[in-house]
């Protein structure tokens, strides 16, 4: 049994120079697991709680993690010592059982996800296997779809565009191998191509392009452009895929979407109803290759999302983040009232190793898409490729094609593909 033996924190960097944990467990023989865990910017109003020290604005503007780190070594660490790393489902129990709160407040939800995944880690390694292999069994071998983020907005990017992520899914190439290259070939296109006209060439949180564009369809135009430069078939070999990110620009007040960015810059701008914005994001759909769109409405509008299911083309997947935010509960709601199909897997939306996985398979159990997702805050810790593998989620978001952040989650699955050799299998 590979027993732990210590657990260990310290606060280190994302990739917005925000501080963060890193969470070191260590098991007999001296067989270690690490994990470093990501923060989001655009977050659900029912996502666990992440601990900071906000009370301490005077150190990293009230951005420190020191009193999660404690919670590591202390509780947490006097919790698990001597335990068998190989009891995940077990401990991740206990651990959530010793914070006591609906949403991980007590502890935090950073401090609990980083012995959780890192114990994985530590017990995978223990037994000389990849963390995929591990967790996903011995017939794990799919490789996920890339859904590659090339021009951010919302709370991604300082620019006038409220939809947060404008995304290419390769969904024609016959490896992961290919469709990376893919993906990578249109985004130095689409570069080329703001260089030509005059456009800045800045990235965002996520590594994709932050241009001041007027609309969302002159951001979907240029898309289409740079595949086509590419040498690829908008559509056949290479499809479109939003994230709205909805929330972020809904007012609650007057049950409105408004482009907040324009309307504060003086601009002309939309402000819809839920029925406006739903027959906005249709008619999208219509004149564009898209075939998923993420949170297109706020995480409170069930109505709304229930009509939005109803009235998109049944190609394009409805992917609730915002809405679900990784949780069984509000998973459970939307199968029931068959609202959206998909959801996107956020470890850190609910805390523990063992909750994520059981959304998951809850999910796919019903017939909705699952996406393994990073965060906007990211790390180098490449644990999501493991994951998506793992559980052959088929489908990963995990930024552009720049920023080690987010490439080292891109080259960790072209490990995976390479380890895997004739089994791997690459099936959008």
């Amino acid at each position: 049994m590979p027993k732990i033996t210590d657990i260990h924190a310290l606060e280190v960097l994302d990739s917005r120079g925000h501080p963060t944990l890193e969470v070191i467990v260590t098991v007999e023989n001296g067989y270690q697991g690490k994990a470093l865990i990501p923060s989001g910017a655009s977050t659900g109003q029912h996502e666990a709680i992440e601990l900071r020290d906000s009370q301490n604005t005077a150190r990293y503007h009230g951005k420190g993690v020191l009193q999660a780190i404690q919670n590591v070594r202390g509780p947490l660490k006097e919790l698990l010592l001597g335990q068998d790393a190989l009891d995940q489902l077990l401990l991740d129990r206990a651990m959530i059982r010793l914070d006591g709160s609906p949403h991980k407040s007590h502890l935090g939800a950073n401090a609990i996800l980083g012995v959780s995944l890192a114990m994985a880690k530590a017990a995978a390694s223990f037994l000389h296997l990849p963390l995929y292999r591990y967790v996903g069994g011995f017939h794990t071998s799919k490789l996920p779809c890339p859904m590659m983020n090339i021009l951010n907005g919302g709370a991604h990017a300082d620019n006038d565009l409220e939809i947060q992520e404008f995304m290419i899914r390769p969904i024609r190439a016959p490896s992961f191998k290919e469709a990376l290259r893919m993906g990578v070939e249109v985004f130095h296109t689409l570069k080329i191509l703001l260089q030509e006209k005059g456009f800045s060439t800045a990235v965002g949180d996520e590594g994709g392009f932050a241009l001041s564009l007027s609309s969302h369809e002159a951001a979907l135009d240029l898309l289409l452009q740079a595949i086509e430069k590419a040498g690829f078939r908008p559509g056949e070999e290479i499809t479109l895929a939003l994230d709205c990110a909805a929330s972020e620009y809904y007012d609650a007040k007057t049950h409105r979407y408004i482009e907040q960015k324009k309307q504060k810059k003086g601009l002309a701008y939309l402000s819809l109803t839920s029925e406006e914005q739903i027959d906005y994001l249709v008619s999208l759909c219509k004149r564009y290759p898209i075939d998923s769109i993420e949170d297109g409405l706020d995480q409170n509008d069930w109505q709304g999302w229930k009509t939005l299911t109803e009235k998109l083309p049944s190609h394009v997947q409805i992917v609730g983040d915002d809405l679900f935010v990784t949780n069984e509960q509000f998973l459970t709601r939307g199968i029931a009232e068959k609202v959206a199909t998909a959801i996107l897997i956020k470890p850190n939306q609910i805390g523990t190793l063992s909750e994520t996985f059981s959304t998951l398979k809850l999910a796919q159990s019903h017939g909705y898409k699952t996406i393994l997702s990073h965060r906007s805050g990211e790390t180098e810790d490449s644990s999501i490729a493991d994951l998506a593998v793992a559980s052959s989620s088929g489908q990963i978001k995990t930024g552009s094609a720049s920023r080690t952040d987010r490439t080292a989650k891109y080259n960790r699955l072209l490990e995976i593909e390479d380890e895997l050799g004739e089994i791997a299998l690459y099936q959008p």
